[in-house]
């Protein structure tokens, strides 16, 4: 089964798979994935290493100058939104929360800026809770390796790989498909000549 073939090469490639986002407290990550949105990891880390040191509570981040937050976070793009969400996440984990990120679901996605991705991926680093958040790079690889069809939205291509992978394995396999999307499976200039599972894929090097 060809499922089985991608989950071994993962384990080759990602033994030990985890999130590339930098954060010391629990609510730095949730602020960090809420920034990762259309931009990269790297990136990210770049501006949240000057965003959490400057503003070192979500007491400082809620009373920050939203000015100040979108000059720092400029760098990673749609700096006014992600601002603003910056802000009401401080506000709402203080106000609802006791300052601290709910394992729940629920909850998570009712805080401004967080989507059902974004909360799967959460939830998944902070508490252990199994899941497959689907991003760029997840979706991009489910449709070559034939996973899912090219027409899948995220949404169902969450519940595809639900069905292939064991529970126990989803976080797991996220992660891991998050870094052969970013490093092998690339969007452009994918590194075909070397994948051990480019049979199992459609793409097989063309540059369409």
């Amino acid at each position: 089964m060809s499922i089985n073939e991608i989950e071994k090469y993962l384990d080759e490639l990602y033994p030990n798979p985890r999130c590339e986002l930098n954060y010391n407290k629990d609510y730095e990550l949730l602020i960090a994935v809420v920034l990762s949105a259309q931009t990269t990891d790297k990136r990210v880390n770049s501006v949240t290493s000057i965003l959490f040191r400057k503003y070192d509570s979500l007491e400082k981040l809620k009373d920050a100058n939203i000015e100040d937050i979108k000059e720092i976070i400029k760098p990673i793009g749609t700096f006014n939104k992600k601002s603003i969400f910056v802000k009401e996440i401080a506000k709402y984990l203080i106000d609802n929360c006791k300052g601290i990120v709910p394992n729940d679901r629920k909850m998570l996605e009712s805080i401004p800026g967080v989507g059902r991705k974004t909360a799967n991926v959460v939830m998944s680093n902070l508490f252990d809770y199994p899941a497959i958040a689907v991003d760029t790079h997840v979706s991009r690889v489910s449709k070559r390796l034939k996973l899912a069809s090219d027409s899948d939205d995220v949404s169902i291509i969450e519940q595809k790989l639900m069905k292939k992978i064991k529970k126990e394995n989803w976080s797991k396999r996220h992660h891991q498909l998050v870094l052969f999307g970013r490093y092998h499976c690339k969007a452009i200039k994918p590194e075909c000549e070397f994948c051990q599972i480019k049979h199992l894929c459609k793409y097989k090097g063309s540059n369409k």
